[in-house]
């Protein structure tokens, strides 16, 4: 996509995301209005915040620029939405975030995740060996999607006949924008009072009930002095869902995308990633930075401030653009060299500060995962089809990517 100049930019437009992310745009903003006020269709506008820098210090400073206050949304929610999304932890700031966040992050250690791993490999293993059987398939939702989906409904101990039940609710949510994903208004907000509702069931069951399910342990377990209640753990489930769901489909899908256009680094991580265990660490981190799941995250200024020498008054909305952070070429060299050997890579797939994401290092895992068993089972992958990218300003990923896979 060629740059356009900054009158008749729109990088609000979902249709402007379908042929891929407009990077040049991005860089538009960097190089001549890094706080840029952009206009929104329904009326007013946001400031969209593109270097680095300002994006750090946005995430940094949640007295300044608030989650709670308008959500993390662009576009203004129903006040019942509104009502309903306030329990989630990306939309809380101090002091109901900590508490909260430290109920669940208690659950996503090295430790736990050590313990976790041969579950993932058994479930990328199933799924890789159910792939061999169906060579030719759509590698977003057949093959890449399957994984998350099984690794966070074994986790929280969801029945395996729902599993598909919580994709399509996490997608209506986060791909409401695309006529092949999405719905109505009136459909999204049912996908999530819907989710909502049976997350609060599946709390209720298993309150003092003991168990060692993801949702059992957040439930009866008091940390800092907080359990967290039936109604909190509705909301979480919500975001934990939505989060595994997405992230790591996105990841999976768009890292193979680009290992495809670059056959040389496909072979050169398949023959080394296993005697170089560095090497599929910096690959990923570098699949994260290139795919990065969600393009943006906004806030709300809280009080009359500044950010990069721009006046910013008290309410306005404040968008945090991660796809353009990560690259920055004041902060990663040749940013547009796709390099599974980048060693210097602060990107900031998974946001920053005190909503830097709860399961980024599940995620990590199961990708890493994920490409060890691929490379075992399977000699090669190409694309047999065009690959189809979700029309949205947010979410950040393919919908469809045919593949003929070639079993070793």
């Amino acid at each position: 996509m060629n740059a356009k100049t900054l009158e008749n930019l729109d990088i609000y437009d979902p249709d402007n995301y379908v042929d891929a992310v407009p990077l040049a745009d991005f860089k538009t903003l960097r190089d001549e209005a890094p706080v840029y006020w952009h206009s929104h269709p329904d009326g007013g506008g946001y400031w969209v915040i593109s270097r680095h820098q300002d994006v750090m210090k946005v995430s940094r400073d949640n007295k300044t620029f608030s989650a709670e206050r308008g959500f993390v949304l662009v576009d203004d929610l129903p006040p019942e939405i509104l009502e309903q999304v306030k329990g989630q932890l990306l939309g809380m700031d101090p002091p109901n975030h900590g508490p909260l966040r430290r109920s669940v992050i208690t659950r996503f250690t090295s430790k736990m995740l050590a313990e976790l791993e041969p579950k993932v490999r058994d479930i990328t293993r199933t799924i890789l060996l159910a792939a061999l059987e169906k060579p030719e398939c759509n590698f977003v939702y057949d093959v890449a999607g399957e994984l998350p989906t099984s690794v966070i409904g074994s986790m929280m101990g969801v029945p395996q006949d729902m599993w598909h039940q919580l994709r399509e609710w996490s997608d209506m949510q986060t791909s409401a924008s695309d006529p092949d994903i999405g719905g109505t208004p009136e459909e999204v907000q049912a996908a999530s009072i819907e989710m909502g509702t049976y997350g609060y069931m599946l709390a209720a069951e298993r309150k003092d009930k003991g168990g060692d399910d993801l949702i059992s342990l957040l439930v009866n377990v008091e940390v800092d002095g907080h359990q967290v209640s039936e109604m909190e753990f509705a909301s979480l489930f919500v975001q934990i869902t939505v989060a595994g769901n997405e992230t790591t489909r996105a990841l999976i899908s768009g890292g193979m995308y680009e290992l495809i256009q670059r056959p040389e680094l496909y072979r050169e991580l398949e023959a080394k990633h296993l005697e170089n265990p560095e090497l599929m660490k910096s690959a990923i981190e570098e699949m994260l930075r290139w795919t990065c799941p969600l393009h943006y995250f906004r806030r709300t200024a809280t009080c009359d401030t500044e950010i990069g020498g721009q006046q910013i008054k008290e309410n306005d909305k404040v968008v945090m653009l991660y796809s353009s952070a990560n690259f920055d070429d004041t902060v990663f060299e040749n940013p547009e060299v796709f390099d599974i050997h980048r060693s210097h890579n602060p990107h900031m797939a998974f946001g920053h500060g005190i909503h830097l994401c709860l399961g980024a290092n599940l995620a990590r895992m199961e990708t890493r995962i994920f490409f060890e068993e691929f490379f075992k089972l399977f000699s090669g992958i190409e694309l047999s089809g065009k690959a189809v990218r979700i029309r949205s300003n947010m979410a950040n990923g393919f919908k469809e990517m045919p593949v003929k896979l070639y079993p070793r």
